[in-house]
């Protein structure tokens, strides 16, 4: 097949997307196929041509544009076939605030949470705010933009005082900000591989969650697959991660987290629609555990999207 691999884009995650893509691009021509690299940025509509020219177009885009729905409906107006979800299922994921509804709805169980927009009074930095706000989510609380990936401008915080630092950097990424309840536990992820569900991972990482260091890292974390957990914990979460896939509309190659309590509740985190595919990936190791190596798992996410 001829394949085009946009990789790069705008995003914060552009460094990430340039080695997922690269990878990705040499794993494509190990299988035979005729593959052609190019970055949407800052001209998304010069990539059109090429993207035309392909049989398929492999998005190994992350965050921003890449992942929110914008190159996927510039796509869909090229009448371009590519890989990852469609624009509606795209911005979905991207929104944490909506994906937590629609979860919520689905009767997938998510942690509480409260939203903030940078266009309404700054009531966060109103006198007792805070302290309601703990009152409300618990003793640990997440702060983070609503539509950004890798954890991009997250803060965990324990003190009250540390709240309106915490928003005032989460807002330099986002229009909008989740504060979000703290979950303990371990870190679970699932893999959803053109509807199934892959291998159960494990995340261990050295901070208090999976951050942005910890996932590009070496040695910042350890991941496990398949997860070392009880078979009926591995069968919930799988089972929990495929409603979540469908309550989002999401297709193809997709990754939703979770975190599994002391008192062995399971909440979702979100799921993510263009997971990576560097060397430290989750989905290329889930895929491993399931017997398919890292040429085979990027021709078949192609080819999935090829036969729509």
């Amino acid at each position: 097949m001829k394949i085009l691999v946009l990789l790069g884009g705008s995003s914060a995650e552009r460094e990430v997307s340039l080695s997922s893509g690269s990878r990705v691009a040499a794993a494509l021509r190990e299988r035979g196929h005729q593959v052609t690299e190019a970055d949407p940025h800052p001209d998304p509509f010069a990539v059109m041509p090429a993207a035309r020219a392909a049989d398929v177009t492999w998005l190994a885009l992350h965050g921003g544009a890449g992942e929110d729905g914008t190159i996927q409906a510039l796509l869909d107006l090229a009448g371009v076939r590519y890989t990852g979800s469609g624009v509606l299922a795209s911005a979905l994921a991207m929104d944490k605030d909506l994906s937590k509804r629609l979860f919520r709805a689905a009767g997938v169980p998510t942690a509480e949470w409260r939203m903030l927009d940078r266009a309404a009074p700054p009531v966060w930095r109103e006198p007792g705010y805070a302290k309601q706000t703990f009152a409300a989510l618990g003793a640990k609380v997440v702060v983070k933009p609503s539509k950004q990936g890798s954890t991009v401008g997250l803060s965990i915080i324990e003190d009250p005082a540390a709240l309106a630092d915490a928003v005032a950097l989460a807002f330099e990424h986002d229009d909008e900000v989740m504060l979000e309840a703290f979950v303990p536990g371990r870190e679970l992820t699932v893999g959803v591989l053109g509807g199934e569900a892959l291998p159960v991972g494990e995340i261990i990482p050295k901070h208090d969650i999976y951050d942005y260091e910890c996932k590009y890292t070496p040695g910042m974390a350890e991941e496990l697959f398949p997860a070392p957990i009880p078979d009926a914990v591995r069968d919930e979460v799988q089972r929990l991660a495929l409603m979540a896939y469908a309550a989002l509309k999401l297709r193809g190659c997709a990754r939703v987290d979770f975190r599994w309590d002391p008192a062995g509740r399971l909440f979702c985190l979100e799921a993510n629609t263009l997971p990576g595919m560097t060397g430290t990936s989750l989905v290329p190791q889930a895929a491993q555990a399931a017997g398919i190596g890292f040429p085979e798992l990027c021709e078949r996410i192609a080819l999935d999207a090829v036969r729509g």
